[in-house]
């Protein structure tokens, strides 16, 4: 997930409602078969988490819809009104651009600092899928994005199929892990995206996909379920139900860096070394 989520689309309550429903759902499901799929101490914490993401991403939407404004006007071709296959080559193209995003997360400590804040639940479900850090939409995630808009698409289009994609997202923190046959080829599913989120280390930088797994596919990043059953959590972190705490852990740990680094290259290190 990324600094555009489905809790940033405005609009009338029901798609909150059918979310709370389906978290319900899951958890009362979870409890009849008498699995702890929930530690409602850790969902508190996302819950507060959810809302100051949401607060900090309504104010800093003008900073993110400046550069695509901008950079609108120069685009390469005009598209005109968007349907079918133009529809299709958005769809790919925003997927293609939040593989390498995703990344990147997993790759550089400043996008690491927001984003290790959603691996940080030690129980994966619905609710996991709102534990999303603070701060993202200023720290130069939507540079991936703005090819599309060079090229040629609309931004509005761009964040709607963006916001289409994150959507899809929520499913795949189910805690209902089903086999879904040939679609797995191409389709990320729950099934993958366990294994992205997993602690174990076979598991580790794998499965970035957002709604396909044939970018992980073609660029070796896919990993199967493995055989050992998988652990959730950040490694050599102790799980905290203290919000702020989950939410700052990220930020802190750049700032001490940057406070060390005695030269541009440590000051470098701190904002875009391997987290």
């Amino acid at each position: 997930m990324t600094w555009l989520n489905i809790q940033d689309l405005d609009g009338p309550r029901p798609l909150a409602l059918l979310v709370l429903a389906l978290l319900l759902v899951e958890a009362g499901a979870a409890w009849w078969r008498g699995r702890g799929a929930y530690d409602w101490g850790e969902t508190g914490a996302t819950l507060v988490i959810a809302l100051g993401q949401r607060l900090i991403n309504v104010a800093a939407a003008p900073l993110v819809a400046l550069p695509f404004l901008t950079l609108y006007p120069y685009r390469l071709f005009d598209l005109g009104p968007l349907g079918g296959a133009s529809l299709v080559l958005l769809f790919l193209g925003v997927d293609f651009c939040y593989y390498w995003h995703h990344r990147a997360m997993h790759r550089l400590r400043l996008f690491w600092a927001t984003h290790g804040v959603h691996h940080s639940t030690t129980k994966l479900n619905l609710s996991a899928a709102f534990r999303l850090g603070w701060g993202g939409a200023v720290t130069g995630g939507f540079l991936f994005y703005l090819p599309l808009v060079l090229i040629g698409f609309p931004p509005l289009a761009v964040f709607l199929m963006l916001g289409a994609d994150l959507t899809y997202q929520l499913f795949l923190h189910s805690t209902w892990v089903p086999r879904l046959g040939p679609l797995e080829w191409v389709l990320n599913t729950p099934r993958h995206h366990h294994v992205h989120h997993a602690a174990n280390a076979e598991c580790r930088d794998r499965n970035f996909g957002g709604v396909l797994i044939v970018f992980d596919r073609l660029f070796g990043t896919f990993s199967p379920v493995p055989a050992a059953d998988l652990r959730f959590g950040l490694d050599g972190v102790a799980p905290s139900r203290n919000p702020f705490k989950v939410a700052l852990r990220g930020w802190a740990d750049v700032g001490r860096r940057l406070a060390r680094a005695r030269s541009l290259a440590q000051g470098a290190d701190a904002l875009f070394g391997r987290p």
